[in-house]
C-alpha cells in the first residue's frame, strides 16, 4: 500500500561556490533538500510529493524537469504567468555559510493562494512537512489559509511534522516570527528544530527548555537538533538524549538540518526507536556536511 509524504515550502536556484573559485547552478531551499533525502530514505512504497509554485519560464520548466527527474512528485505545483523561482548564492567561510538571497516576488510566495488547489494537495497526504520558512513566505491571509488545511488534514489522519527554521530576516519582527510559530507548533506531531536557533530567538537556555516549550503546546513529540551534540527528544512519555555521528570533517554545513529530518523521518514512519532514527538523521547529515552544496548524490546508499 502507498503512503504520501508532502513537503511543502520554496524550492530556488542554488548557486554553490565550487574549489575553482566559480559557481554551480542547482536547485535547492529547505524543504526541498528535506523531500529530496526523503526519496533517498524513504521505501518504494511510499510516494514523496512537493507543493510550492512556480513560473512558466525556462529556468520553471527545468526545476520541475529536476524535481520528476529525483522521482519527487510535481502534481501539487502550480505554474503561475506572471513570476518565477527565486535565487540564493552561498558563500562559504571555514565550513559555515551565509547566504544571499532574490526571493521578494517568488511565485512559491503564493502557494496557499488557491483554497481548492490546497485543499487536493493536503487532504491527499499521510505526512506534512513545513518549515519556518514556508510560513514566513506567505502572506498573512494565505497563512491563516494554509493553518486551516492543516487542521482539516490532521483531523483526516495525516501526521504533521514541522521544521522552525527560524529565519528573521524573512519577518517583520521577532515578535510575529515567535507567534506564528508557536500558532504552527500546535497543530504539529512532530517538531524537528535546532537548538542554536532557538537559544537565539526564543531565549531558550538548553535543549531540555525548548522541547518543553514546544511539548506545552500539546505536540507529542519534539525533537531538538543541536549540532554535534547529543539530540534531546521530549514526548509524553520521557525526555531522552541520543548520541549522534559526528562528521569527520566539516566542509559546507548546506541542508545538514534538512537531510536530519529525512533520515530521522524514514526510520520513525517505519516504526524505528529514537535512538535508531536518531542515529540514522545523524548518519546522513554528517555525510552531507562532508561535501559543498546542499543535495549530493551516493550518500544514503554509502552510509546505510
Amino acid at each position: 500500500m502507498t503512503s504520501k509524504f508532502l513537503s511543502i515550502g520554496e524550492c530556488m536556484v542554488e548557486m554553490t561556490p565550487t574549489p575553482d573559485g566559480t559557481y554551480a547552478m542547482g536547485f535547492a531551499g529547505d524543504t526541498l533538500n528535506t523531500a529530496w533525502y526523503a526519496r533517498k530514505t524513504f521505501p518504494a512504497n511510499w510516494q514523496i510529493s512537493y507543493l510550492t509554485a512556480v513560473g512558466k519560464d525556462q529556468v520553471s520548466s527545468e526545476m520541475l524537469d529536476f524535481l520528476t527527474a529525483s522521482g519527487i512528485g510535481t502534481e501539487h505545483i502550480r505554474s503561475l504567468n506572471d513570476r518565477t523561482v527565486g535565487l540564493y548564492m552561498i558563500h562559504l567561510n571555514e565550513g559555515e555559510r551565509s547566504f544571499a538571497y532574490w526571493r521578494s516576488n517568488s511565485a512559491a510566495r503564493c502557494l496557499a493562494a488557491d483554497p481548492a488547489h490546497l485543499e487536493s494537495a493536503l487532504s491527499s497526504a499521510d505526512v506534512i512537512y513545513f518549515s519556518g520558512i514556508t510560513l514566513a513566505i506567505l502572506h498573512d491571509q494565505d497563512r491563516q489559509r494554509f493553518f486551516s488545511a492543516i487542521v482539516r488534514a490532521k483531523a483526516g489522519g495525516a501526521q504533521i511534522a514541522f521544521d522552525t527554521n527560524l529565519r528573521p530576516k524573512l519577518w517583520p519582527d521577532l515578535e510575529t516570527l515567535r507567534k506564528v510559530t508557536m500558532e504552527a507548533a500546535a497543530l504539529a506531531d512532530i517538531i524537528l528544530p535546532s537548538f542554536e536557533d532557538e537559544e537565539r530567538y526564543f531565549g531558550d537556555a538548553d535543549p531540555k527548555v525548548t522541547a518543553q516549550r514546544y511539548r506545552a503546546t500539546g505536540t507529542p513529540l519534539v525533537i531538538v537538533k543541536n549540532g554535534p551534540e547529543d539530540v534531546l527528544c521530549a514526548s509524553a512519555e520521557a525526555i531522552e538524549t541520543h548520541a549522534v555521528l559526528r562528521a569527520e570533517a566539516i566542509v559546507d554545513t548546506t541542508a545538514a538540518g534538512d537531510s536530519f529530518n529525512s533520515g530521522f523521518l524514514a526510520n520513525h514512519f517505519q516504526g524505528g526507536s529514537l535512538a535508531d532514527s536518531v542515529l540514522a538523521g545523524s548518519r546522513l547529515a554528517s555525510a552531507v556536511i562532508g561535501n559543498r552544496g546542499a543535495l549530493i548524490d551516493g550518500l544514503v546508499s554509502a552510509q546505510a
